[in-house]
């Protein structure tokens, strides 16, 4: 009798964790690519994973593992963590080395949702960046809209973020980027005047309906974010990095995709940015052939100096 007990009792134990992990999903993606590009006054020729001079961003690949716990009355803490992965030399460093193959943190967080939204802390895409996540079909390629036309998606590292429950096909969500003495820029050190909840913040509404798709979202990050305490002593930045974006698309129609994106950048030094992409798609079983075309606008609104434009 007390063995069988004591055989029950260590069974149990062994089974205790495989329940409280069930609902764990370890997920990934692995992306390689063979690029050729010829830039204007720039890099010709081929590399791999939009690595060295090549334009736009990685592969993306990555690495993660996410899932969720059932706190009851309708409400389940959910978390993630989420590892970037470089499958070559994405940087323009020791290419046959091996230094500069890395690990990088890519979102990853801890949350509550319920009926009334989700609420997430960590480090998460911006509201900003997912409001058009859906209307870029080359995402994560050598034309990526980032590296291209040169569209500005963030990822915030120190985020609380808010995204609502679907109503009838609208969706909102919000995001402050928490300061904590911090500055985007590592070689700018800290800020001990970055200390504001809400340093930045990124707010975007979006609208799906069948294969029609609206977004509207704008983003400001502050200036204190730019500077050292030395700089922010001195006021040498005065205005916030300020920008909006506007996105549409009609998204798999009888296997046609087209979307259309806008972007307006409030830069330093009275300048101000235009942005315009173009993309289209047609998909035939789990193929797309799809092309795109954008360009830049710089006016610098500075005397003698020539508005820059690049497609």
């Amino acid at each position: 009798m007390n063995k069988k007990l004591l055989t029950l009792a260590v069974a149990a134990s062994m089974a205790a964790p495989v329940a409280a992990m069930a609902d764990a999903v370890l997920y990934g993606k692995l992306h390689m690519s063979i690029d050729y590009a010829d830039i204007e006054n720039g890099f010709e020729g081929w590399g791999l994973n939009g690595g060295g001079s090549l334009p736009g961003s990685g592969r993306a690949n990555r690495i993660g593992v996410k899932g969720s716990e059932d706190l009851g009355n309708g409400l389940k803490a959910i978390y993630q963590i989420e590892f970037a992965v470089e499958m070559t030399e994405e940087g323009s460093a020791d290419a046959d080395s091996g230094s500069a193959d890395g690990v990088g943190m890519r979102n990853s967080f801890l949350g509550l949702a319920g009926d009334w939204g989700t609420v997430l802390v960590g480090r998460h895409d911006s509201p900003y960046k997912m409001a058009t996540g859906n209307l870029e079909l080359f995402g994560d390629t050598l034309a990526d809209m980032n590296g291209t036309v040169g569209f500005d998606d963030k990822r915030l590292d120190n985020v609380l973020a808010y995204i609502s429950p679907n109503f009838s096909g609208f969706q909102l969500s919000a995001a402050t980027h928490v300061g904590g003495g911090s500055t985007v820029s590592s070689s700018t050190g800290e800020n001990l005047n970055a200390d504001s909840l809400a340093e930045g913040y990124s707010l975007a509404g979006v609208y799906k309906n069948g294969p029609f798709y609206a977004s509207l979202a704008y983003e400001s990050l502050g200036s204190e974010l730019f500077m050292s305490t030395a700089q922010s002593e001195a006021e040498l930045i005065d205005d916030d990095y300020n920008k909006w974006r506007l996105g549409l698309g009609l998204l798999n129609w009888n296997g046609f995709t087209l979307t259309g994106m806008y972007e307006n950048q409030d830069l330093a030094s009275d300048a101000d940015a235009d942005l315009w992409q173009l993309q289209a798609g047609y998909s035939f079983g789990n193929n797309m052939v799809k092309a795109m075309y954008g360009a830049r606008s710089i006016d610098f609104n500075v005397a003698g100096v020539d508005e820059q434009d690049r497609d």
